[in-house]
């Protein structure tokens, strides 16, 4: 096996090195499978330019092997099914009406579909649906910070996260950029509690007890000072916030009037073929 590959890889790779500097050589078989031949053209076009011989010999071999393998399968499922069983036409004819009309619809909604949602448009349906959105898990507002242990001031880092102003906000971040390994800052931002909990040194037993009762919780280990400030949450089963699911409710929205747009599209052109006599229905029915 490494004598074949070095056969191939290293005779491909240096074709196509002569190639490049001989642009009217003819193009040479590489490989071939019963009466399908692979030439050097078709390995070039997969190799990047700038490529090292080292790359360019492992990759010629594993499309070698990989387009031999492909040609046998093919080979030996020709030899072994049944001329109607290799008749695809009706299977390609399905596959092309159906990626046309893909195609068609897709060119449609972007030219003619109002994709444009409003904030009322989003609290409407917001408001309409509340059973929709409630929460799969906990969601936080949340500061989180981790400092290695020997540079943590705790009392510093309490001071700071009490002061929600934006000036201490950013003060908070500056201290954070120069000290914590870690940190989350998002006061105003919905985040789920589990993805704030995947830092923490310990994993909290009971969550709901966890959030109504530590607005500012402190942990350690040995190697690092852990402090959580929880500005608000909501737990599993509440309803969310509808920032929280804003993006989603806009793409049910879009959703929604995708489908309504498309029936519209499929009626009209129905109605169309029937006023401009289009089609005929035959009457298939035997005395």
């Amino acid at each position: 096996m490494f004598k074949r590959k070095i056969t191939y890889g290293f005779i491909v790779a240096l074709a196509i090195a002569l190639a490049s500097c001989s642009s009217g050589s003819n193009d040479e078989p590489v490989a071939s499978v019963g009466e399908k031949v692979l030439y050097r053209s078709k390995v070039q076009e997969i190799l990047p330019k700038g490529i090292s011989r080292e790359d360019s010999i492992s990759m010629t071999d594993n499309y070698i092997d990989k387009w031999i393998k492909q040609e046998l399968l093919i080979q030996k499922a020709d030899e072994n099914l049944s001329e109607e069983q290799k008749d695809l036409r009706n299977e390609l004819e399905e596959y092309r009406n159906s990626l046309i009309i893909y195609k068609y619809k897709n060119e449609l909604i972007k030219q003619r579909m109002d994709t444009l949602v409003t904030d009322q448009q989003i609290e409407e349906f917001y408001n309409n649906n509340p059973a929709n959105f409630n929460l799969n898990n906990s969601i936080v507002k949340a500061t989180f910070v981790m400092i290695p242990g020997d540079l943590a001031d705790p009392n510093m880092v309490k001071s700071l996260i009490a002061d929600t102003s934006p000036e201490g906000i950013d003060e908070l971040r500056d201290y954070c950029s120069q000290y914590a390994k870690k940190a989350n800052i998002s006061a105003d931002e919905w985040i789920s509690f589990q993805t704030l909990e995947n830092n923490f040194p310990q994993k909290v037993e009971d969550t709901e007890t966890f959030l109504k009762r530590n607005e500012l919780y402190e942990m350690n280990d040995s190697n690092y000072y852990y402090i959580v400030s929880i500005h608000d949450y909501k737990l599993s089963n509440d309803l969310a916030p509808i920032e929280f699911v804003r993006d989603n409710i806009k793409n049910l929205i879009l959703n929604q009037r995708k489908i309504r747009f498309l029936k519209e599209i499929e009626e009209n052109i129905y109605t169309e073929g029937v006023r401009k006599k289009k089609f005929r229905i035959y009457d298939t029915k035997t005395n």
